[in-house]
C-alpha cells in the first residue's frame, strides 16, 4: 500500500484522472477494440462514478495505430501522429457507448475539431462538464504532433484541478525492472518524480513527468486489470506506487 488511506473506504480526491492505454481495451486480440474488455473497464469506472469522484478520462490509441511505429516505418512523423490522434477519437466514442450503457452521462471533447461525433476541446466547459456529475473523455491528445497521449493526460489533469493522475497500466505500479522480465524486479511504494526520470523508469514519457512535477501533481500507477483497482486505488488500498516530490 502508498499513500494515505481513508477510514470510510471513500476518494482520497475529489477529482481524478484516469488515463488508460489504447492496448488495454483489445483484452487478448492482438489489436483492435474488444467489447467486453471495454465493457469490464466501463464498469469499474461506473462504480467510482457512482461515489461522488469526478473523473476525466484520456485513452491512447496504440491498439489501433502507433504513430511512433509508423514514423519509423518511414511514414512522415507528424501524419503519423495525427493518424494516432484519430485513433484516440475511436477508442473515446467507445468507452463513451459503453459508459452510457452503465448509465454514467459522458462526453467526449477532442483537441481536433469534429462536431460531427463530439465535442470541441474547451477547457472551461470541461471543468463545467466534471462538476456537473458527467465523465469527460478527452480525445485527440493535445492535438499537436510530437506529443504523447500521457502528455496529454497530464495536460489535462492540470487544466481540469485534479488532484492526481492515476495511470492504470498492465502491472500493479513502478519497479526498478520490468517485472514481467525479471521475478527480482522491485516495486517502489514511492518515487519521486526526479528518479523517474533520472532511472529511465518508463511510467510515462518524460514531457508528462516533467509536467507532473511542476504542478506538483502526484501520478498513482496501479494494475488497471485487477478487478475493483481503481476503486481500491482511490481510498488508498490495494498494490500502487505513487510518483511524487517525497
Amino acid at each position: 500500500m502508498s499513500g494515505s488511506t481513508t477510514q470510510d473506504g471513500s476518494s482520497r480526491w475529489k477529482r481524478v484522472l484516469l488515463k488508460v492505454s489504447g492496448e488495454a481495451l483489445m483484452g487478448d486480440q492482438g489489436y483492435g477494440i474488444h467489447p467486453p474488455t471495454v465493457e469490464r473497464i466501463a464498469k469499474e469506472i461506473a462504480a467510482v462514478h457512482e461515489t461522488g469522484v469526478e473523473i476525466g478520462l484520456v485513452i491512447g490509441g496504440g491498439n489501433i495505430f502507433r504513430g511512433l511505429s509508423a514514423a519509423a516505418g518511414g511514414m512522415e512523423r507528424a501524419s503519423a501522429d495525427y493518424m494516432g490522434m484519430l485513433a484516440t477519437v475511436m477508442n473515446a466514442l467507445a468507452m463513451q457507448n459503453a459508459l452510457e450503457r452503465q448509465g454514467v452521462e459522458t462526453r467526449v471533447m477532442s483537441a481536433i475539431p469534429m462536431q460531427a461525433v463530439c465535442e470541441p476541446y474547451i477547457r472551461r466547459k470541461g471543468v463545467r462538464h466534471l462538476e456537473e456529475g458527467r465523465i469527460a473523455i478527452f480525445a485527440a491528445g493535445t492535438g499537436n504532433p510530437f506529443f504523447t497521449t500521457d502528455t496529454a493526460a497530464a495536460l489535462r489533469a492540470v487544466e481540469m484541478g485534479c488532484g492526481a493522475l492515476l495511470k492504470g497500466t498492465q502491472v500493479d505500479g513502478v519497479y526498478d525492472s520490468d517485472p514481467r522480465k525479471n521475478p527480482d524486479a522491485k516495486r517502489f511504494e514511492t518515487v519521486t518524480y526526479q528518479r523517474v526520470l533520472a532511472d529511465n523508469l518508463n511510467v510515462m514519457d518524460a514531457s508528462a513527468i516533467a509536467l507532473a512535477r511542476d504542478n506538483g501533481l502526484p501520478v498513482v500507477v496501479f494494475n488497471l486489470h485487477e478487478a475493483g483497482g481503481f476503486a481500491s486505488v482511490l481510498s488508498g488500498n490495494g498494490k500502487f506506487t505513487t510518483v511524487n516530490e517525497d
